[in-house]
């Protein structure tokens, strides 16, 4: 596995087109989350603030409904910490590329990965064929947050016009995975991977683990995938 270059080795219209995707994701699912957030009293500059240094935004949702519900702030700090703590696996996954990188850049990079540039940083750092520097991903990152950020900055300021359904919103964030799954080359391992995670996901809510459904089914699809990986290479 090679060393992940420190300096930036794409032009800024690839990296832009890389993500507009997932840009144009956030801004379907940004929309909603800020005018949430308007109805907990954010005034569109404290959204804006909360977007751009907030580490998940289905945090952000679920920040929103459980403030609205009358749920303590200290219950929902833990809840979120709780769920979030998948992105704990993030930084596993990544660590291997960003020997030798700079602590800035690494630094950087991760305060800013998300669900959806973590899937896309990863697969291009996986690929031994593809020029994907560390700088790169950084902007990748910042790039797919700034629409998030201004996406929630709108919702806030239309929040007491437009209504949206949370239930159509959520599903919109669900989309963004499900088209980031079908557009990627598939193997053995992978579908093997997917399958599993999805399972586990709804097992645990079957069972009433809600909360660490996701960690929980992302353990379980990795798992599931190395064996298989390992299985086939035999």
């Amino acid at each position: 596995m090679g060393k992940t270059p420190e300096r930036r080795t794409q032009p800024f219209s690839s990296i832009l087109a890389l993500a507009a995707p997932v840009m144009l994701g956030y801004v379907a699912i940004g929309l909603p989350s800020g005018i949430l957030e308007s109805k907990i009293g954010m005034t569109p500059l404290m959204v804006l603030v909360l977007s751009a240094s907030f580490y998940t935004g289905s945090g952000q949702f679920m920040l929103s409904n459980l403030l609205m519900a009358g749920v303590p702030a200290p219950s929902a700090i833990a809840s979120i910490t709780f769920v979030n703590t998948r992105q704990l696996l993030y930084s596993a996954s990544f660590a291997p590329f960003f020997d030798g990188v700079g602590r800035l850049c690494t630094f950087l990079f991760s305060a800013t990965v998300t669900d959806e540039t973590f899937a896309l940083n990863l697969l291009r750092l996986s690929d031994d064929e593809q020029e994907w520097g560390a700088w790169d991903a950084f902007l990748l990152n910042v790039t797919c947050m700034s629409s998030w950020a201004l996406s929630n900055c709108v919702g806030a300021l239309v929040g007491g016009v437009l209504s949206i359904p949370v239930a159509i919103a959520s599903f919109a964030m669900t989309s963004i995975f499900v088209c980031l799954l079908v557009t990627q080359s598939h193997s053995r391992p992978t579908l093997v991977c997917s399958l599993f995670a999805a399972l586990g996901v709804v097992a645990c809510k079957l069972v009433g683990l809600s909360s660490p459904a996701i960690l929980l089914g992302a353990l379980a699809g990795i798992v599931a995938g190395t064996l298989a990986g390992e299985v086939g290479g035999r």
